[in-house]
């Protein structure tokens, strides 16, 4: 079962960060290329979390799970949000300090020793097998970063049905405020779902945790992306 919610997850990762990859090669708007690395991230965790649960955890399939579904995807999808609300100087900015940052995290997490060894059916938890420098980025990366999106997410839907432009940069104009809010409030309830792992994980078993909050998480995710950006665009609106 835990397999097969894990390799659902990483359908629906890929599906989505095509989707996003797709819109940024038609318009080239930075947004959509920092949730496409994000998603990629997202689908690299899910399917390293996918094998693990198929064939066995072991160190290496433990490290890419981390790195990726732990550390870097939240930040990333952060930096979308950015560039969305305060404009392309601002995003610009956060992407300098992100990119070096990000790898930075992949020669952490890489190469980290282990206090531990990985293997067997069970999810390992950072604090088995890893020293604090993981854990503190892994602790950095999805809680500040979360608290970015779902802040932000809220904060637009607020400006939107308050009857005002969604981002501090004036470029956004709405044709559908209704579908633009129902959109964020669904980003910023599957980024909360995703960072929920923790509360779950001793209710539903640590494997069973991440699988079920990762699918829900996506997928939720996945439907407030379709929401806010499928809207009627009334004549003259700016995408």
């Amino acid at each position: 079962m835990n397999a097969a919610l894990a390799a659902a997850a990483s359908l629906v990762a890929v599906a989505f960060a095509l989707s996003t990859l797709d819109r940024w090669l038609r318009r080239r708007r930075p947004h959509e290329l920092a949730w496409s690395v994000s998603l990629g991230f997202f689908a690299v965790g899910s399917l390293a979390l996918w094998w693990a649960e198929s064939t066995g955890w072991g160190l290496g399939s433990f490290r890419l799970f981390y790195m990726a579904g732990a550390v870097l995807n939240v930040p990333w999808l952060a930096l979308g949000t950015v560039y969305l609300l305060a404009g392309e100087r601002a995003g610009n900015r956060v992407r300098a300090w992100l990119i070096p940052l990000s790898g930075l995290t992949v020669g952490i997490v890489g190469f980290a020793p282990t206090r531990t060894g990985v293997g067997g059916n069970e999810l390992p938890t950072g604090r088995e097998v890893f020293g604090v420098a993981p854990r503190v980025l892994a602790a950095v990366g999805s809680g500040v970063a979360a608290l970015v999106i779902i802040a932000g997410a809220l904060w637009s839907a607020w400006r939107v049905w308050r009857g005002r432009r969604p981002s501090l940069s004036g470029a956004r104009q709405v044709g559908s405020p209704g579908r633009l809010v129902l959109g964020n409030l669904l980003i910023a309830t599957g980024t909360l779902v995703l960072s929920a792992s923790g509360t779950l994980a001793g209710r539903l078993g640590k494997d069973r945790a991440f699988v079920v909050t990762l699918l829900v998480g996506i997928v939720v995710l996945f439907a407030g992306f379709l929401v806010a950006t499928s809207q009627r665009r009334r004549p003259g609106d700016v995408a």
